[in-house]
């Protein structure tokens, strides 16, 4: 069970390769916190418990990193609200960027739906189903990358479960997270999910085709994201109509020669 948020436990996880599937199916984890009689821990515990389980996936993580840098594997942590575009963005990344190797860790609830809609593009991919669980951790991730196998040099995207709360808080392993916004969300986004933010190597700001029908100040959501996170980047896009995604692959293009460069000095 996630202390930090009550959701299902690692072991509602299914991990599945959406291929090996003609028929499209879900998987229901088992609740935790809802109904029954529920136990309430006093606040010292719950912290407590909550900083075992972060220390835990930190451990995890590691192990993570480690596995991925004996390959020069660039991974990175996509998240996003529900709608905000992770998923296109994926698909015409995968479609474009076509200089390495792609390989993708799906993260939902419930469904293969995205999974297989990157499949379908000819790309690797791995469906974690989450059950009750809001976020990926660590655990799950190592799963993933074992029944993926992903090739030395891949590019990996780990897109995560639709939520900028608890995926802030654990560490995959990954290189850096990349936060997707939209226009449609509202300029205040990362005032109200400033952890996230905080977390964030790099924010992009998707459906700036809607910019002229929505109301949306994006110089005031650069300062709001910038005033929480002033090393991280901001890079406005549009997946729909390709505005910005040759910026989007030129920093995909440093992010891996500085993951290389990064793994030839520990070796």
């Amino acid at each position: 069970m996630c202390a930090t948020c009550g959701c299902g436990d690692d072991d509602a996880a299914v991990i599945t390769l959406p291929h090996e599937h003609e028929h499209e199916h879900e998987h229901h984890g088992h609740s935790h916190g809802h109904g029954g009689d529920h136990v309430h821990l006093p606040v010292t515990e719950t912290i407590t418990l909550e900083q075992k389980v972060l220390a835990k996936n930190d451990l995890l993580a590691e192990r993570n990193r480690d596995w991925l840098a004996t390959r020069d594997i660039l991974a990175l942590n996509m998240t996003s609200s529900p709608g905000a575009g992770k998923t296109t963005l994926l698909e015409r990344t995968i479609r474009e960027f076509t200089e390495v190797p792609i390989a993708v860790i799906e993260g939902d609830q419930a469904t293969l739906l995205d999974a297989e809609r990157i499949g379908a593009t000819g790309c690797r991919v791995v469906q974690i189903n989450t059950g009750a669980g809001c976020h990926l951790d660590a655990e799950m991730t190592y799963r993933a990358l074992e029944t993926l196998d992903p090739a030395p040099g891949t590019l990996l995207f780990v897109e995560n479960v639709g939520n900028l709360v608890c995926p802030a808080l654990f560490d995959l392993g990954e290189r850096g997270k990349v936060v997707v916004i939209s226009v449609t969300e509202g300029t205040d986004k990362p005032l109200k999910y400033p952890h996230m933010f905080a977390a964030a190597s790099l924010v992009l700001v998707n459906k700036i085709d809607l910019l002229p029908y929505v109301d949306f100040d994006l110089d005031r959501c650069r300062e709001y994201a910038t005033a929480i996170n002033p090393h991280a980047q901001i890079l406005p896009l549009s997946v729909t109509s390709g505005s910005g995604m040759t910026q989007w692959y030129e920093w995909l293009r440093r992010q891996r020669s500085a993951t290389i460069e990064d793994h030839s000095r520990e070796t």
